[in-house]
């Protein structure tokens, strides 16, 4: 059975302030690491009412501590708004403290509008275009110090020095990415839940032309996907309504807090509206477990992928919870015990 992953966004509600929202983070991730999931990854987002983490390398460290078994990570640090040393010294540090159980995932977009990337990175060097292939191989010299003879930077040294980067993944939503991916050598993470490109395209593409490398000998991709499930459908279909109605206030810009399903159910759509909705509700699995797994089924075959990776936004803490523990009894995982 395929192993299964949490990528969350610790999302703040109309009930449930950022704080909060951080702190159902760690319960969840407790929550996980108990039902066998493999994996739990931190989304970078800056300026977003409905996300409270802008910074996943810290909530690492706490999650991290405060699980067993999970491998904890970022999904992802987006590269361009950190100076790649930094990223290097913290998630080197992050290995030393919690060896074998950190990830290192990489996104390329700023996560977040153009005002306040602009405030994140206005004190970096300014480098014109996308950067983040300069970035990404100046955050790989940190680890193989193959910076040309007389670089200044060979005698700067990533610290702690005696502890290797964890695993680089990179994250991606295109076929620019997987093919980034396959030819470095990394391991991949599509994000099927805001993608426009096909996923199955993206991950075979990638698989296909994957090069060994001193990062990976062997290709591993991730599927993430936004899935709702309760003992129902109904019950599902009322819990994605908060995702619904906070999709289509997204695509008009408006990014606020998740709403809750009696409010998205109240709502007075249009039938512009209801069909904007159809449309999202591609990237988005609804249903009792038998119908999630059956829906998610054919692309798993299709893509090849070797790990799914789960995104679960809902308004109530406890049926968020829920929902994992239904994903984990469909997909099989061994349960473990309380350390």
């Amino acid at each position: 059975m395929i192993p299964l992953s949490v990528l969350d966004l610790s999302v703040v509600t109309t009930a449930t302030r950022p704080a909060a929202a951080l702190r159902n983070s760690i319960d969840l991730a407790r929550h996980v690491d108990q039902l066998g999931y493999v994996r739990y990854w931190l989304a970078e987002h800056h300026n977003l009412a409905s996300v409270a983490s802008p910074a996943p390398d810290v909530m690492i460290g706490q999650i991290a501590a405060a699980t067993s078994h999970l491998r904890v990570g970022s999904g992802g640090v987006m590269l361009p708004n950190h100076a790649p040393l930094v990223v290097a010294e913290r998630f080197k540090m992050l290995e030393a403290l919690f060896p074998g159980r950190i990830d290192l995932g990489l996104g390329r977009a700023p996560g977040t509008d153009g005002a306040t990337a602009y405030a994140l990175r206005s004190r970096l060097d300014r480098r014109e275009g996308d950067d983040f292939l300069e970035r990404l191989h100046e955050l790989t010299l940190w680890e193989t110090r193959d910076f040309p003879p007389g670089h200044p930077y060979n005698n700067v040294v990533a610290m702690p020095d005696d502890t290797p980067l964890p695993p680089i993944w990179l994250l991606g939503s295109s076929d620019y990415s997987s093919e980034l991916a396959a030819q470095v050598g990394m391991g991949f993470a599509f994000a099927h839940h805001f993608a426009a490109h096909d996923a199955v395209d993206a991950m075979t593409n990638y698989r296909m032309h994957f090069k060994p490398s001193g990062w990976r000998t062997t290709p591993h991709a991730i599927l993430a996907v936004a899935v709702v499930t309760a003992e129902t459908d109904a019950e599902a279909e009322r819990l994605a309504s908060s995702m619904d109605l906070n999709r289509l206030r997204r695509d008009r810009g408006q990014y606020s807090p998740l709403p809750s399903p009696e409010e998205a159910m109240a709502y007075p759509y249009t039938d512009a509206e209801r069909a904007s909705i159809k449309r999202n509700r591609s990237r988005l699995f609804v249903g009792s477990p038998a119908t999630v797994r059956e829906k998610l089924q054919p692309m798993i075959a299709a893509s090849e992928a070797d790990e799914l990776m789960i995104i679960t936004a809902v308004y109530d803490h406890e049926a968020r919870k829920k929902s994992y523990s239904l994903l984990a009894e469909a997909f099989g995982l061994s349960e473990r015990k309380a350390a």
